[in-house]
């Protein structure tokens, strides 16, 4: 995330060149996928639960789930490191351990952990990238799933699995996935930043052709803000 906006105002020197790049950046990752063959049990009641995502800057992963039917909150932040890394400046530098993270609250009867998983590995960020995402680069940035119980670990695990199977993408698959020891939110200007800045053009050129494709390939599960 160094240097987002002067990357971006670079990259975006009018709209329909960003247009252009931006459907170009994201087509690896934008791609149609098979629905789990491996989820969690089905669930009747409302309730809550959590999930917590890594893939590139937070900003964009946020924004996906944002629109996902059954996701009550998306929260940006920090996994992987410690409480006293679990700040913007230091794990920019790359070197806390922490990912750049969001833990998706959602409610398991509209939307499943496995659905959820699809989404991310469909639109929300592109799973053969190595500790980068886009124009970001270092390990902050690396492609992770954080499991919170041996049931997602499963679920998580097979379907990057089957995914490898089909060979669903053109290069390996290189999503972690590593328990979840804690979840750190990050600071209040980072939270809902899509939403509250949809002309940056950060986020015009990563982001949100992701809510896009969102609309486009998951019309089921996609909802407005």
């Amino acid at each position: 995330m160094l240097n987002r906006i002067q990357k971006s105002l670079k990259q975006c020197a009018h709209v329909f060149a960003v247009a252009a790049l931006a459907a170009c950046s994201i087509s690896d990752a934008a791609v149609a996928l098979p629905d789990p063959a491996v989820d969690a049990p089905a669930v009747t009641k409302s309730g809550t639960q959590t999930a917590v995502f890594a893939g590139g800057c937070f900003w964009g992963i946020e924004a996906v789930f944002e629109h996902v039917k059954g996701v009550t909150q998306a929260v940006s932040g920090y996994s992987g490191g410690t409480a006293e890394t679990a700040d913007y400046q230091k794990v920019s530098a790359g070197s806390t351990s922490h990912a750049e993270a969001v833990q998706v609250t959602y409610d398991p009867s509209k939307v499943s952990y496995g659905q959820l998983l699809k989404v991310f590995f469909s639109v929300a960020h592109n799973p053969t990238e190595l500790n980068r995402q886009g124009p970001d680069t270092g390990p902050q940035y690396r492609s992770a799933i954080f499991f919170a119980d041996d049931a997602q670990k499963r679920v998580a695990q097979a379907y990057i699995a089957q995914l490898q199977a089909a060979k669903s993408f053109s290069r390996p698959i290189v999503t972690e996935v590593t328990p979840l020891k804690a979840f750190y939110a990050a600071e209040a200007y980072h939270q809902d930043y899509a939403a509250r800045n949809p002309n940056q053009p950060y986020i015009v050129y990563n982001d949100l052709p992701k809510v896009a494709n969102l609309k486009q390939q998951f019309p089921n599960l996609y909802v407005g803000r």
